[in-house]
C-alpha cells in the first residue's frame, strides 16, 4: 500500500445541513457530487466526502449506530498563530461546537483548538511551526 490518504468520507445525519456547514467555511462542492446523495470537496491533494451515515455504513457492511468519541480527529493546519483563533471563530459562526478554545500547545511550540461539526466529527485547528505548509497547503513532516 502506498502511504497516502486519497479521500476521507464523513457519515452525516443530514446531508444538506453538512453541506451548508462546510460551504459556510469556504469549501467548494465539486461537480462530481451527486445531488441529494453525496458531496465531494477538494482538500489539497485529497478529497473530503459527505454521505448519509446509514448509506455509508451499509456500503461498508457495518452497523450505523455509534456515538461519542470515535477515536479520530481530522486536522486543519494553518500558517500563523492568529489563524487558529480566526478559524475557530469562523467555525463557531457556521454552527460548530468549540470543544477546546484556542490555546498554546503543551505538545509543540504552536497553538491549537478543537471543534465539532454538526454531526460531531472532531476537527483540530493547529499552528505548528515544526510542520511547515507549502504554497498549496501541503504539510511537510520534518526529516531525520
Amino acid at each position: 500500500m502506498e502511504p497516502r490518504i486519497s479521500l476521507i468520507t464523513l457519515g452525516v445525519a443530514d446531508l444538506g445541513r453538512a453541506q451548508a456547514f462546510y460551504e459556510a467555511l469556504g469549501w467548494r462542492r465539486s461537480p462530481a457530487s451527486v445531488a441529494g446523495e453525496v458531496a465531494f470537496y477538494q482538500a489539497g491533494a485529497m478529497a473530503l466526502g459527505l454521505w448519509a451515515r446509514a448509506k455509508l455504513a451499509a456500503d461498508a457492511g457495518v452497523a450505523p449506530e455509534g456515538a461519542g468519541f470515535a477515536g479520530i480527529a481530522l486536522a486543519h493546519n494553518v500558517r500563523t498563530r492568529d489563524e487558529v483563533d480566526r478559524l475557530l471563530a469562523e467555525a463557531a459562526a457556521a454552527g460548530a461546537v468549540i470543544t477546546k478554545p484556542a490555546q498554546d500547545s503543551p505538545h509543540f511550540l504552536g497553538r491549537t483548538g478543537y471543534f465539532t461539526d454538526p454531526d460531531g466529527h472532531l476537527w483540530e485547528v493547529a499552528w505548528n511551526p515544526g510542520f511547515p505548509l507549502g504554497p498549496d497547503g501541503a504539510l511537510t513532516l520534518p526529516e531525520g
